[in-house]
């Protein structure tokens, strides 16, 4: 351990015992010392080495980028090496398709303030096309781009002061949000040729396809026409977002008003509809947004429902080029998810409905053998008159109460139909309802048990009693940590999950920051 410590010390004395000659040798793969000092992403090493020959940086082979040390430190994406080797590499000597590489190469590993600094610098007209590779790579990086082209003040600020620990993926998204820019500015003369369509349309399905949304709204904004343009295979890009259940980018269809039933005639060359696709099952990642079969088949329903305002009457019906109607697609290639829905909902039911029926179990008798037992003479419990026999009374009422509910509850999500309509509404929010009467009962009956610790040990103040009085909020915190985000897919598919899904944003007219 001590050794690897030291090894950054002993590498730099080493190379002060070396001449700048020494320095330019390169193995048989054209690369420099340098080469492997910028993959170590050890920076003293690096600086020790150009301040032993300057020209050492700019060192590599003819049309053999790869060899370039800045270059190097760039496929690392180590973010203080690159900085100071593109501080030190002269890169206006450099060919333009060098350049380009280095373009794509900073995009490729998140550097997008070091792809800024390097769009800056002069391109041949005719290296300019090669910009289009840069942008399909940035179509793709739906969550690295941002929805302001500046970052915010004490972003900057606190990015400044800790140097770049804090604030750094708010400052990557705000370079990458101008890259997208400035690389569509710079391709402006060719937007608008015939040979450029093809571009237009492999980047709007790329950024539909994995919902970014960013990206599309900036190219949009500048050339709203792209709204319209359509591939025979694929459709616009609202077809796209449908296949994939995209649904940031399809609700960019709210903002352009009635124009968008123009949209919602189009069929692709297999005469497919917007309905159609929105029948066909989505891909895996798509469908595991969301926790359980069930609650991934009621997204599903709710697509289609969308989709069915949107597209004219006719179009419900209509008939591919194989012959199906929309309808006839949605229930052939949901039938599996729905018997995984119907399963998935049944073991939910019945394992929270075992754990209802323990709790009322336990608390039913509790309500007779009161803590402290009863006055023989009177039959009257002994400690009626303390407020810690109220709180231990009402919180086993309600434990009781709330635990017989969230059984009833379950039992009735045991005894559906499972029709497509139940999946829609009523069995998410009585799944809500009963994990939420189920928690209330945990609660209620480890509230009684502290009141009851209260009331036996009230005379007791050592710490080992005080520890287990106030033990009950382990339990109860872990049941809503590790349920969470369980929780959260049940309420929201229960009672927001329509508002979540498809509501207008207002992005494409709307000024960026």
């Amino acid at each position: 351990m001590l050794q690897l410590q030291n090894a950054p010390v002993l590498l730099k004395k080493l190379v002060k015992l070396m001449t700048p000659e020494e320095l330019e040798l390169t193995t048989n793969q054209n690369c420099t010392a340098l080469c492997f000092a910028a993959q170590s992403e050890i920076v003293p090493i690096a600086k020790e080495m150009v301040k032993r020959n300057r020209n050492l940086p700019s060192i590599f082979p003819k049309n053999c980028t790869n060899c370039l040390p800045l270059f190097a430190a760039i496929m690392t994406g180590n973010r203080d090496m690159v900085s100071y080797l593109y501080s030190v590499t002269p890169i206006e000597p450099l060919t333009s398709w060098d350049r380009i590489q280095l373009l794509i190469a900073t995009i490729s590993t998140d550097l997008y303030d070091t792809a800024l600094k390097i769009l800056d610098t002069q391109l041949a007209p005719e290296e300019k096309k090669l910009l289009w590779v840069s942008l399909e790579m940035l179509a793709r990086k739906h969550s690295e781009i941002g929805s302001k082209s500046q970052p915010s003040v004490w972003e900057r600020c606190l990015n400044s002061c800790f140097r770049g620990r804090f604030c750094n993926k708010a400052m990557m998204q705000a370079s990458a949000h101008q890259l997208v820019y400035r690389l569509w500015k710079a391709l402006e003369d060719e937007n608008f040729s015939s040979t450029a369509v093809q571009y237009h349309m492999q980047l709007l399905l790329e950024a539909a396809q994995v919902g970014n949304v960013e990206f599309l709204v900036i190219l949009i904004r500048s050339y709203p026409d792209l709204i319209w343009q359509v591939d025979n295979g694929y459709g616009t890009l609202f077809h796209v977002a449908i296949k994939h259940r995209q649904e940031h980018v399809f609700n960019l269809i709210y903002e352009i008003g009635v124009l968008k039933g123009n949209l919602a005639c189009v069929c692709t060359k297999k005469g497919n509809n917007m309905l159609h696709l929105a029948g066909e099952l989505p891909s895996l990642d798509r469908l595991n947004i969301v926790s359980g079969a069930a609650l991934q088949m009621q997204r599903e329903l709710l697509w289609f429902q969308e989709i069915e305002k949107i597209v004219p009457k006719s179009y419900v019906n209509m008939k591919n080029t194989k012959g199906k109607t929309p309808r006839d697609i949605f229930v052939k290639t949901h039938e599996e998810l729905q018997k995984n829905g119907e399963k998935w909902m049944k073991g939910t039911s019945n394992s929270c409905m075992l754990v209802a029926a323990l709790i009322a179990t336990v608390v039913f008798p509790a309500a007779f053998t009161v803590p402290g037992g009863n006055n023989q003479e009177t039959d009257i419990p002994i400690f009626l008159e303390s407020n810690w026999f109220t709180v231990f009374f009402i919180s086993d009422a309600v434990t009781m109460l709330f635990s017989s509910s969230s059984i009833l509850v379950f039992l009735s999500i045991l005894t559906s139909r499972y029709t497509e309509k139940d999946f829609l509404i009523s069995l998410p929010r009585r799944l809500a309802l009963g994990l939420a009467t189920l928690l209330i009962s945990i609660i209620g009956m480890l509230i009684a048990f502290t009141a009851a610790c209260f009331l036996v040990l009230k005379s007791k103040t050592s710490v080992p009693i005080r520890i287990i009085v106030g033990a009950p909020a382990v339990p109860i915190s872990l049941f809503v940590i590790l349920h969470y985000g369980l929780w959260l897919d049940i309420f929201r598919s229960a009672f927001c999950s329509k508002r979540f899904l498809f509501r207008s944003q207002n992005r494409l007219f709307k000024q960026a920051s």
